[in-house]
């Protein structure tokens, strides 16, 4: 039997788990720079919380998890699948961590304070078609704010998103929208029923050019000339300032237009004061898919790469509302730690050294020795040296070669005439040199 995974999953060897936490270790320390407190939630969620809340295409790519027991008992297969679904499933992996972090608070609204910040790094899964950057599990670092409306809230998120890739070296681009200047373009042209189909087709701009999104918006329902009263806003330039001018203008009778324009030009504000180092950008084509957005939207892409949004997020206002809390209002990103591992792999960014086990190596020569290489290696270990005995007395040759392998930087040799002058030999394994010198003095090189 050949072995095998399931496509859009992987494995992960040592190196990459030491590539990964990188990564993780480095969001969750901007994440805990800005005060938000760590949650998890369960792989399994009930159906009745996934469902309808990431639009048609998302419901598509929910992983649906079939009951235990007998559930084929009593079951018209004959039935349209929608009625046939509820019956045999009603629990699905979770599609993003947003969805069931709202139904969290509602959950547990006697047990947080509002607002609560909180971050969570964990797997989700889609039923996606695996393909270069795109997983069927992956793994998402969020951040969220919930219980205040303030657009300072937006601005920490920029800040955040700053910070993680400046930490990271990894140029980006963050595009910024907002989800009521959409829904003003949607009633500006007369189509304000047809929001979600305009988000959707728009949202596509980068990947499918301006006139396939035409031709999507025509497939929707559109028609020609609702399309074309789309082209001023197509047709947008300048600064982030003078773009919303612009905007302003077009929205001169429409409240809820006007009221994103509003909030973009408070946050540009904002965000001016910081100054961040990585480029940000108005983008009015931005739309991000997912249904929940009412507010400001982010996306983050790399430089020098051709890999899709590596960040994303938004303002959601009634996430909440849709399990029994309404007028709670929040705003979040997701990192996709997939993603910027990708592009950390093809812009070669890893620190050297992630995939180093160990940092010194105790070369085996039998029992005698051992009781003082144990002693060494303790008093190595408690000081947070990484630190191997060699497990078997085995020929040196294959000893050196297991640490050339696991790129072990010093290799330490006990024999008779060490024990006796309470000493070690050292070898670099970088360099060749070999001394002897206390285990003081080896961990003083650590300390360097």
């Amino acid at each position: 039997m050949k072995c095998s995974i399931p496509k859009g999953t992987r494995d992960f060897l040592p190196v990459e788990m030491a590539r990964r936490n990188y990564i993780f270790d480095t969001i969750r320390e901007v994440f805990k720079a800005f005060a938000f407190e760590p949650i998890e939630t369960p792989s399994l969620e009930n159906l009745s919380t996934l469902m309808g809340k990431y639009g048609e295409e998302g419901d598509k790519l929910l992983f649906k998890v079939l009951n235990s027991g007998d559930f084929m008992e009593g079951v018209d297969f004959n039935q349209d699948y929608h009625k046939v679904a509820p019956r045999i499933c009603d629990r699905g992996l979770r599609y993003d961590l947003t969805v069931p972090f709202a139904r969290f608070v509602v959950q547990h609204r006697d047990q947080i304070t509002l607002p609560f910040r909180r971050y969570q790094l964990q797997p989700v899964w889609r039923a996606d078609r695996p393909q270069k950057g795109r997983y069927r599990e992956f793994y998402q670092c969020d951040a969220d704010m919930i219980g205040s409306t303030s657009l300072l809230n937006e601005l920490e998120l920029v800040q955040m998103i700053d910070m993680v890739f400046q930490k990271l070296d990894i140029e980006v681009t963050l595009k910024i929208n907002n989800r009521k200047v959409l829904a003003g373009i949607a009633d500006m042209i007369g189509a304000p029923d047809k929001l979600v189909d305009i988000t959707v087709a728009i949202d596509k701009l980068d990947k499918i050019g301006l006139d396939n999104v035409r031709g999507e918006l025509r497939e929707r329902g559109l028609s020609d000339e609702q399309i074309a009263a789309l082209d001023p806003v197509f047709a947008l330039s300048g600064t982030a300032a003078e773009k919303l001018e612009q905007l302003a203008a077009l929205f001169a009778n429409n409240e809820v237009g006007s009221k994103g324009v509003a909030e973009l030009k408070e946050l540009f504000g904002y965000i001016e004061h910081v100054k961040p180092k990585c480029e940000v950008e108005l983008d009015l084509t931005l739309a991000r898919g997912l249904n929940y957005y009412t507010g400001a939207i982010f996306e983050v892409k790399a430089h020098h790469v051709s890999i899709g949004s590596i960040t994303g997020g938004g303002r959601y206002d009634n996430l909440t509302g849709i399990f029994g809390m309404p007028d709670v209002s929040g705003v979040g990103i997701s990192f996709g730690a997939d993603r910027i591992y990708d592009v950390l792999t093809e812009l070669d960014k890893f620190p050297a050294n992630l995939g180093q086990s160990a940092q010194v190596l105790f070369i085996n020569f039998g029992a005698e020795s051992l009781p003082y290489c144990i002693g060494c290696a303790a008093r190595l270990r408690a000081a947070g040296v990484s630190t191997l005995i060699y497990p078997d007395n085995a020929k040196m040759k294959k000893q050196m070669d297991f640490a050339n392998r696991c790129h072990v930087p010093y290799v330490v040799f006990v024999g008779e005439n060490e024990i006796a002058a309470n000493n070690l030999t050292v070898k670099n394994m970088t360099t060749g040199e070999q001394q002897a010198m206390t285990v003081e003095e080896l961990l003083a090189k650590f300390a360097e």
